[in-house]
């Protein structure tokens, strides 16, 4: 995130948290006076400057040439109501194996500073509200620490039944008016809340014309997760907490990354119980499961060495993915059943499809600048997939990356193919850093 804030602004959020927090039924009528010019500054700072441009194709060093009056400008229109949301440049990227795409919204660089100091706002009054089973986009966690919890709450229990849930097309079927009621409970001042509707009506450029969709908020918006948190909260999070637990036999518990989540519970009736009613509650909000992706699964730890040869037993367990790994049980190097992670196929598949892609675009460019942006690729690769337990995908990765690499390299002229000597040669002069393990994602837990 940075340096950190400025102590007014920092002062600020901590007054609205404090008063949020101290009376959490209160609706808070009054917050847009903390967002002042000294606010927008903050807010710019925590703004990436290397994104995608908006509609409007101003970058962010464009806007900083003139960056007071630019403020100043927004600062005004926001206050007063002027400020006119422009619409989001749809993009659209890969999703799962690569075969679909998911569409991004892309903002435009004002936009963003604008959203980032609402959002910051919020922020301040929601984490006081949000659950502990709730991790995206909140400061202080992340997806490692949801996988934590999860690993945690797992070995202690032996396991149990774990619902894997998706939500289909979430950012889409999002509802406005359900969201405004939800806010309504929460926060009433009326410049948040007017530029808040002006960005869920600003629509979405694509192809030229400009679309207006009745429900749903854009990925790719910086005020789009929290609304989305905030969304799931009121509909999952609270309900799952308050109304689903206590009327279970079992322990059960919620592990929710924006809308990646998966329920576990000690009982398979306690399981079939929420399934069942799970898609009602979501319907009374507009959302629905979706009916491939959304499964039961029997997650118990085993209680049988594994069979000879490789041979299948009808009570091995079965397997989960969340958040880019697949969950299964394994023997640890003492010999003892654990919960094990790797990276998930369709995540693996994906990201080698991304660098066949870029070795084939940038087979030309010089080697140099090859090696310094594939080892880059490989630091970024562990950064997220490097955790306890997933050396082997790690080291596949770097294995058939460069596999890729030479086979490109092979293809720069018409002279024939790089051998593996000729390319052992090159490796040695540029070597591509180790796929290893950052995060250590296995503390002791009693009754390992």
């Amino acid at each position: 995130m940075g340096t950190p804030s400025p102590s007014s602004v920092s002062t600020k959020l901590q007054r609205i948290a404090e008063l949020a927090s101290q009376s959490p039924p209160l609706v808070l009528t009054s917050l847009s006076h903390h967002i002042d010019i000294e606010f927008l500054r903050e807010a710019h700072r925590l703004t990436r400057k290397d994104g995608a441009v908006g509609v409007d194709g101003q970058t962010a060093q464009e806007y900083a040439e003139n960056l007071e009056a630019n403020l100043q400008g927004l600062l005004g229109r926001f206050k007063t109501g002027t400020y006119k949301a422009p619409p989001v440049r749809r993009v659209l990227i890969p999703k799962g194996d690569g075969k679909q795409t998911r569409p991004i919204g892309v903002p435009t660089f004002e936009d963003k500073v604008l959203q980032r100091a609402v959002t910051m706002v919020l922020e301040a009054v929601y984490e006081q509200d949000f659950l502990a089973c709730s991790y995206g986009f909140r400061r202080g966690r992340s997806p490692h620490t949801a996988l934590q919890a999860l690993w945690e709450s797992l070995m202690p229990t032996g396991g149990g039944w774990v619902l894997e849930v998706d939500i289909q097309k979430f950012f889409d079927h999002l509802d406005h008016s359900q969201l405004r009621s939800f806010l309504d409970q929460r926060v009433r001042d009326g410049v948040v809340r007017r530029a808040i509707d002006k960005w869920l009506k600003a629509g979405v450029l694509e192809d030229g014309s400009v679309l207006h969709p009745e429900s749903g908020t854009p990925q790719g918006g910086v005020i789009s997760p929290l609304l989305a948190n905030i969304y799931l909260h009121e509909v999952v999070d609270k309900w799952f907490e308050h109304e689903i637990k206590p009327r279970l036999s079992g322990r059960a518990a919620l592990f929710r990354y924006a809308d990646d989540m998966v329920m576990v519970f000690t009982g398979e009736r306690d399981a079939q119980r929420v399934l069942q009613v799970l898609p009602k509650r979501l319907a009374r909000f507009g959302l629905s499961l979706h009916p491939e992706k959304t499964r039961l699964v029997k997650f118990r730890r085993p209680s049988y060495d594994p069979p000879p040869c490789g041979g299948g037993r009808a009570d091995r367990p079965g397997t989960f993915d969340l958040l880019g790994f697949t969950h299964f049980w394994g023997r640890s190097r003492r010999g003892r059943w654990v919960v094990h992670r790797k990276t998930a196929k369709d995540r693996f598949r994906r990201a080698l499809k991304a660098a066949n892609l870029w070795c084939r675009r940038h087979r030309h460019a010089p080697i140099v600048w090859q090696h310094r942006e594939l080892s880059a690729k490989i630091r970024g690769h562990c950064a997220y997939y490097g955790i306890t337990g997933n050396s082997r995908s790690l080291w596949l990765f770097r294995f058939k990356l460069l596999r890729l690499w030479r086979r490109w390299l092979s293809r720069r002229s018409q002279r024939g193919r790089l051998t593996w000597e000729a390319f052992g040669h090159l490796v040695e002069r540029f070597p591509l850093p180790p796929a290893s393990a950052i995060h250590s994602l296995c503390r002791r837990v009693a009754n390992p």
